[in-house]
């Protein structure tokens, strides 16, 4: 069987006429390519999927779509972030599909309504899951009058903690609008005003579909071993500036420690948010204890991290190797969840249509 492993490598610039176009908006330059891959992990992709298939690289830039479509791989491997707009996890998923190519991973829809926190939250109240209270400011006059501090400011359509600093949790209207103000200039995007949650962190790592569904063990955040001065949270500082691979930070525990109905409460929740979103195949979703100890979505990641090193502290192989998957395993395993929805055997390859 062969696959086309579909990826974005991280460039030093946006000024290689093979990318995607740079965006217009003035994102600050340490960032915006925050959620692209290094070659490094790329390999390591690409040598988990060797053991069992054949492979082909795809950089998911202007020439894709001609790439993929004289390519005609039996499967792609998606792990594409794209660059531009609220939908660019969506871009080669879409491209996917047109070609008629199976992929690994969720679908358009998925991914363009995970990326985007107002949706995403708005479909999680609709089905009765928990997630904090929130508002969107997308101007400075949609600022919440009296609200209750303290409050997280999130960009709307970014991921890998961009927009999320040290500032990001603010007390007081002053730095409510400062903060916003910030995503404002450098993300272009309105801001998610959202009631922060004083209780413990996870993040809950899931491989499979439907009846295979699994859930691996629970990673747990601890805020206390960050620098003095840190706000107790997930900030892009805590995860690309404070956490380096020659010292890494202490912050995660897994399997997180539990009691057994906190851990089936959030499994549970996690099941039910993963079917709700239709995601397919993998998915991180980040949760949140309130003050009761009650848990709350956060937010879904169906286009997860996975640093290949442990000291990189990427939390889905950490949770894979807990639950008893190498690095390698982990890979085939999605591939192999995939191979069973689309139901693809090793004779069943992909038919190219033609038509394209």
């Amino acid at each position: 069987m062969h696959i086309a492993l579909v990826h974005n490598l991280r460039q030093s610039s946006g000024n290689d006429d093979d990318q995607p176009p740079s965006t217009s908006l003035p994102a600050s330059d340490q960032d915006i390519y925050a959620e692209w891959d290094d070659i490094e992990t790329i390999s390591a992709v690409e040598n988990a999927l060797r053991r069992e298939y054949d492979v082909t690289l795809v950089n998911a830039d202007h020439h894709a779509f001609e790439k993929l479509r004289d390519l005609r791989p039996d499967l792609a491997f998606n792990m594409a972030e794209g660059l531009f707009g609220a939908g660019r996890e969506a871009q080669m998923p879409a491209i996917l599909d047109m070609l008629g190519i199976p992929y690994t991973g969720s679908d358009p829809v998925t991914l363009g309504i995970s990326l985007d926190k107002q949706r995403t939250k708005e479909i999680l109240s609709w089905h009765k899951i928990p997630t904090p209270r929130f508002t969107v400011v997308e101007k400075i006059a949609d600022l919440p009058h009296r609200p209750h501090y303290p409050l997280m400011v999130k960009p709307l359509f970014e991921g890998s903690s961009k927009g999320i600093t040290n500032s990001s949790l603010v007390y007081n209207r002053t730095e409510l609008r400062r903060q916003v103000d910030f995503i404002f200039a450098n993300y272009g995007e309105g801001a998610l005003v959202e009631e922060f949650l004083p209780g413990r962190e996870f993040t809950v790592a899931m491989i499979g579909n439907g009846t295979s569904l699994r859930v691996l063990p629970i990673v747990e955040l601890d805020f206390g071993v960050l620098p003095e001065g840190a706000l107790p949270i997930y900030s892009y500082e805590a995860k690309w500036i404070w956490d380096t691979e020659e010292d890494p930070l202490r912050i995660f525990t897994c399997p997180a420690r539990l009691d057994d109905a906190l851990e089936q409460r959030i499994s549970a929740m996690c099941r039910q948010t993963f079917n709700v979103f239709k995601c397919r195949d993998w998915c991180r979703i980040d949760v949140r204890l309130d003050a009761a100890g009650v848990p709350h979505v956060i937010e879904l990641n169906p286009l997860p991290g996975i640093l290949p090193r442990p000291e990189q502290n990427s939390c889905f192989p950490k949770a894979a190797r807990a639950g008893g998957l190498n690095y390698d395993e982990m890979i085939l395993s999605v591939v192999a969840e995939a191979r069973a929805r689309l139901h693809l055997t090793g004779e069943q390859v992909y038919a190219y249509s033609g038509l394209l």
